[in-house]
């Protein structure tokens, strides 16, 4: 089909136009990773009305976002063939912005975990899928750098979200910060949604060769599929646990005065944006297996920082912090294009959806890790100390076990 035109011009370069549009619908959601922002503020409200809760607890609307979000993910997979991506991402997008409106309204953390995890955290869910199915099927030359510059926004969303958030409860109040995202979000998605689609089935740009189907049910049964998820998992786990505690960590263990705080996340937020693309290319090149492990290195690198920083050592909490947050943005590249590349690429959407519920898992984990060192230790030094060991195990598994499925190496060799 030669003659296929996307937003008229030939498909080979209409197709880049895909990219900016999964890359806005990301930094709607991505708007998740601004929720540092969003603790202290909601704190001191809750203060106000005679409650007193820990880190844990502002921790947790965060987490279950994250944790709905990854079990959505796969389940909305299912369903991305059978329905229009354009009714998905329109209803998901109507689900995310009646999460953060009626997250306005809660008065408790209980409310909150309804409204904000629950609710926004399905939307997530929901429409997450669709930017990579559409740019993954587009481009079948370049998959995982298309995947990374699709999940870039999701990435660089504090960039942008954070400091937008900040102005926005300053001058309004959270309340009110929670509505204007809620209604803009649900806009900018609605909008988008009209734009997506997939190729025709007949369409093809290379001859790569594809391996034997891998459906969903085989690949639990699959080793490479739990070394794939272990690997996942633990990579995630820093990175987010990362993102949870960043702004308190540079004013509580570094002195950061509000507004440097804000701002560190989002410079932290570029290097989980270009983390994307760059692990995006470096799965391409090096293959899964040296892609993780490199990350893992980056993780202990950053927590032994962390273990021996302190009071005013801003260059070092400057330093682990980009180094977590890149790592997490390159798992985000890492674990789609691994899951294209393991297993077959024809079940890619059902296979990548069951594999990225390591990514809730992380999240979980990361989440207890981090509110569990501050409630108990007071500081939140002590959560790197697990997140060394495990990226040690991260690479011991990532050297032995992560490898092609045994289908797809015989269709491959």
């Amino acid at each position: 089909m030669d003659d296929l035109k996307i937003f008229g011009l030939p498909a080979r370069q209409g197709r880049w136009l895909f990219l900016p549009l999964g890359i806005s619908a990301m930094l709607c959601l991505g708007t998740v990773y601004s929720w540092s922002i969003f603790r202290k503020p909601l704190t001191e409200a809750f203060k106000k009305q005679g409650m007193t809760i820990g880190a844990t607890d502002t921790l947790l609307p965060f987490a279950t976002l994250l944790v709905v979000f990854a079990i959505l993910m796969p389940i909305a997979g299912r369903y991305i063939n059978r329905y229009s991506i354009s009714r998905i991402t329109a209803a998901g997008g109507a689900i995310v912005g009646l999460g953060y409106f009626f997250s306005s309204f809660a008065r408790s953390i209980p409310e909150l975990i309804v409204t904000y995890g629950l609710i926004a955290g399905a939307g997530v869910g929901l429409v997450y899928g669709v930017p990579i199915a559409v740019t993954a099927k587009w481009f079948p030359d370049r998959q995982g750098l298309a995947v990374g510059l699709t999940v870039i926004g999701f990435g660089l969303s504090p960039l942008i979200t954070a400091p937008i958030a900040e102005a926005l409860i300053k001058s309004y109040g959270i309340d009110n910060a929670f509505r204007i995202f809620g209604v803009a979000f649900a806009l900018i998605l609605f909008a988008i949604a009209t734009q997506l689609k997939f190729p025709p089935a007949d369409w093809q740009l290379s001859t790569q060769s594809v391996a034997p189907s891998t459906r969903a049910d085989d690949l639990l049964h699959s080793p490479s599929f739990f070394a794939l998820w272990s690997c996942y998992a633990i990579g995630t786990l820093a990175g987010l646990m990362a993102i949870g505690i960043a702004s308190n960590v540079g004013k509580e263990i570094i002195g950061l005065d509000a507004n440097m705080a804000t701002a560190s996340v989002s410079i932290f937020a570029i290097f989980n944006g270009v983390g994307r693309p760059l692990f995006g290319w470096l799965t391409d090149r090096l293959k899964p297996k040296k892609a993780a492990i490199l990350s893992y290195v980056m993780i202990l690198i950053a927590s032994i920082i962390m273990l021996n920083t302190g009071k005013g050592q801003i260059a070092n909490y400057f330093f682990a912090f980009g180094l977590l947050w890149l790592s997490l943005g390159g798992w985000l590249a890492i674990a789609p294009t691994a899951t294209l590349s393991m297993f077959n690429r024809s079940n890619y959407t059902k296979n990548y959806g069951v594999v990225f519920t390591a990514y809730g898992a992380g999240a979980l984990v990361g989440t207890l890790i981090a509110g569990s060192a501050k409630d108990i230790f007071g500081s939140y030094t002590n959560a790197f100390i697990p997140t060394a060991v495990l990226s040690i195990l991260g690479i011991l598994i990532a050297t032995f076990a992560l490898n092609p499925d045994s289908k797809t190496q015989q269709a491959l060799s």
